[in-house]
């Protein structure tokens, strides 16, 4: 694809909503992590490595649909691939391994399914790739990006989901801010990677009307 307004504004977006999530974890101390940790455990260095590879996925996975690069320059874009899917494998694998430090069960079922979803289009991606049927690896490979962009969605949506538990409680909050906070966070993964996967399967990988008519 060309590198439109609209992808530009992704990328910008996606940077803004990523920084402040991502930048307590590069001091690497656990004093400043998010969520609880467990002392004397692997817990913080599984998350800083599974943030820092999933950072590596969605910077390389920008360029990956630039037609200045795919086209152009297609050593650079195998290459790229090659960063971008051994950082999902990486990245989802680190995943598998972080949820059970996860005390939350519905948390830990998001890490699970979200990051066997990751592991799986990514693979048919680069598979497809090998064999060189490039359509099919392009609809993987948007797939995968749509999974990687769930960490920017998921927080993006994360307002009006909180809108929308407090219009389904008449605005009568009967478990307080923190439960309706703790509910919405457990849902808001689900909800980014449905959306995204609306938007690539209806809006992108649809059959153009002119194909249909051929």
């Amino acid at each position: 694809m060309k590198a439109s307004k609209g992808w530009w504004l992704l990328v910008i977006v996606s940077i803004g909503v990523m920084s402040p999530f991502v930048a307590p974890y590069l001091t690497f101390d656990p004093g400043n992590s998010r969520v609880s940790m467990t002392p004397s455990s692997l817990q913080f260095p599984l998350l800083v490595a599974h943030i820092g590879t999933a950072c590596v996925a969605l910077i390389s996975g920008f360029f990956q649909f630039l037609e200045s690069i795919r086209i152009k320059a297609p050593k650079l874009h195998r290459n790229l691939g090659r960063v971008y899917v051994g950082s999902v494998f990486l990245s989802g694998g680190i995943a598998l391994v972080y949820l059970f430090y996860v005390d939350n069960f519905s948390k830990a079922i998001s890490f699970l399914v979200l990051a066997m979803i990751w592991i799986y289009t990514c693979w048919k991606g680069y598979r497809t790739a090998l064999k060189k049927r490039f359509a099919e690896h392009r609809k993987w490979m948007i797939r995968s990006f749509a999974v990687t962009l769930v960490a920017v969605s998921a927080r993006l949506l994360v307002p009006f989901l909180l809108l929308a538990y407090a219009a389904l409680h008449r605005f009568s909050l009967p478990g307080g801010r923190m439960m309706m906070v703790e509910e919405v966070l457990n849902v808001n993964i689900w909800v980014g990677l449905l959306v995204n996967f609306i938007v690539v399967e209806w809006k992108i990988l649809k059959p153009k009307k002119d194909s249909l008519t051929e």
